[in-house]
């Protein structure tokens, strides 16, 4: 049988290894980050009907503007945004996708600061962008100065940061985006997938986009909308950010179905964002109750919580799995990361974890 080392694979690519959040049969799944309740009947309904319209014309190809999602979608992110600032694709990841292929590839570089989101130095690998790291300050923060520092030091033509942070969860402050912005001469993307669990009343990066044409916001419907599984990103920018990305999406990235469903559970936010507020009170539990277990929590502004105090994370993570919970060892040494689930979830997670430091 062939293997991958046998075939004629990019060079830069030999070695490297895929995406791998493990995928297992399980009754409690908190590895992931995904909103873990289920979607309200009536949306289910509401979304099931859009898509069946949609079929009905499903041998046209879709519109390839998606002008109608841009519209509900610039309404949902209000603070004056317009259309033509939208820019929509098959989850957040091929938002980034679409950005090294514009303005990164062979001969350029993206600049981050892990942790940090493992998507972004893959398929910055994938479009053969190099991918430069920095270094974070105590406790995984960045400050203005440590961050534009490195954006000075190494020059690069993009930069990825991520806020709230993944996997660490932390916030980052709205004149460190600044400051990185001041500091660099090309893409600045923001990548909020988490921007809904953060703190009542704190101000997101869209906030920063007037006047600054080289400044991204990413987000996506996969987390606070629970919609994982209709792969639905989008980014906030500059008008002429899309028309730069026009150039590399394939024709009709889009689908009518992804169109549809996404437009009727817009229309279905306030129900859709319902549980918001339950997954942050089960996050800021879990910050209790782990120290109260002798682990090592990091604030969060996610909808998960990484912690650190693990003796053996590999242990711990195959004795969460024997009682059927799955969690994410995400590569820190001594830390495993949770995601905040329901109250039930949450409550069997924490006495699976306490019984095993009995």
């Amino acid at each position: 049988m062939t293997s991958l080392a046998d075939l004629p694979i990019r060079d830069d690519l030999r070695g490297l290894t895929p995406y791998g959040a493990p995928q297992k049969p399980v009754r409690i799944a908190l590895n992931v980050n995904e909103n873990t309740h289920p979607v309200p009947e009536e949306v289910v309904a509401h979304v099931t009907s859009a898509v069946e319209r949609a079929m009905r014309s499903i041998n046209r190809y879709p519109d390839r503007e998606f002008t109608l999602l841009r519209e509900h979608l610039a309404a949902y992110v209000g603070e004056g945004t317009t259309p033509e600032q939208i820019w929509a694709a098959n989850g957040s990841n091929e938002i980034i996708q679409h950005l090294l292929q514009a303005f990164g590839g062979p001969g350029r570089s993206v600049l981050g600061f892990p942790p940090t989101y493992s998507m972004h130095a893959i398929i910055a690998a994938g479009t053969g962008t190099r991918w430069v790291a920095a270094e974070r300050d105590a406790d995984y923060r960045l400050s203005p100065a440590t961050a534009a520092a490195a954006v000075e030091r190494e020059n690069p033509d993009l930069v990825f940061l991520c806020a709230p942070n993944n996997p660490t969860g932390t916030a980052l402050g709205l004149d460190t985006i600044a400051a990185v912005y001041e500091a660099s001469r090309g893409i600045v993307m923001v990548d909020e997938a988490y921007a809904e669990f953060m703190p009542e009343g704190e101000p997101s990066a869209l906030s920063l986009l007037e006047g600054r044409p080289r400044l991204v916001v990413s987000r996506t419907m996969s987390k606070a909308f629970a919609f994982a599984g209709g792969r639905l990103g989008y980014l906030v920018a500059d008008p002429a950010i899309a028309d730069a990305l026009r150039l590399v999406r394939l024709p009709y990235h889009l689908s009518a179905l992804s169109q549809a469903a996404a437009v009727a559970a817009l229309e279905h936010a306030p129900a859709m964002l319902a549980t918001v507020g339950a997954i942050r009170e089960q996050r800021d539990r879990l910050l209790v109750e782990l120290a109260r277990l002798g682990y090592a929590p990091h604030e969060s502004w996610a909808n998960f919580v990484l912690f650190g105090g693990v003796d053996d994370p590999r242990a711990t993570f195959e004795y969460l799995l024997a009682h059927d919970i799955l969690v994410r060892d995400v590569g820190i040494p001594h830390h495993l990361r949770v995601t905040a689930g329901t109250e039930a979830e949450t409550t069997e997670f924490l006495e699976v974890l306490g019984r095993m430091n009995r």
